[in-house]
């Protein structure tokens, strides 16, 4: 049994009423059936799935950005997607003109707690509880912003969009300021006791479906 872990951040993955989806979910539905391997997913806050997939054996967190400092960490399989961040304002906000983190001032970015864009941000010198307002996910700071309780939010740019949606709002009411990084993708993240031979059906199987096409499909369906 293989128990995939993961969070709030559509539409890569995210918990509706008929259970976990997105497109990291059905990629790994779809792997985990061509690898011959049983799949059960658990939905949960970034910081509490961080936790569960360390004490879980047989666990893979996702969707997982791979940084250098979390190289050791998990054994990777992927890559899933690519991840492009940027940093937003409303587009009302015309008077915020920020173009380098230096210029922040006594503006805040909000940004998911213990994300690999916190993380990059408190590196660039950002103190959290000054210059960052954490969120538990991306749906909770969009609503933050949109309340005037920040002047910017860091976000994936379809991630933008989608939580835009849910609000039944065009992706014209926020606008990029600066991009934060576009550098890395995400991954699949494994336990490093996991047992290799798991870790390589894995990727084989990912490997097969964008062989096949089967990848590209889905990708289509959520990346239009």
């Amino acid at each position: 049994m293989l128990v995939g872990i993961t969070e709030n951040l559509p539409p890569l993955n995210y918990l509706d009423d008929s259970g976990a989806q997105g497109f990291s979910v059905e990629l790994l539905r779809l792997m985990a059936t061509q690898a011959g391997v049983r799949l059960e997913l658990q939905v949960m806050p970034w910081q509490r799935a961080m936790q569960a997939a360390e004490a879980q054996p047989n666990s893979i967190l996702f969707s997982l950005t791979r940084t250098p400092e979390r190289e050791a960490q998990y054994q990777w399989v992927g890559p899933i997607a690519q991840r492009r961040i940027l940093i937003y304002r409303l587009a009302s906000r015309a008077d915020l003109n920020m173009a380098q983190f230096h210029e922040l001032g006594n503006a805040r970015i909000g940004v998911v707690r213990d994300s690999a864009a916190d993380r990059q941000l408190q590196a660039e010198g950002l103190r959290p509880g000054l210059q960052l307002e954490h969120g538990l996910d991306d749906a909770t700071n969009v609503r933050k912003l949109l309340a005037g309780r920040m002047e910017y939010v860091a976000l994936l740019d379809w991630a933008a969009a989608w939580n835009l949606r849910q609000l039944q709002l065009p992706y014209g009411t926020l606008h990029p300021v600066m991009e934060q990084d576009s550098a890395r993708s995400y991954y699949y993240g494994l336990r490093p006791d996991t047992d290799p031979v798991l870790v390589k059906r894995l990727q084989q199987a990912l490997d097969t479906l964008k062989r096949d096409g089967r990848y590209e499909r889905l990708r289509q369906r959520y990346f239009r």
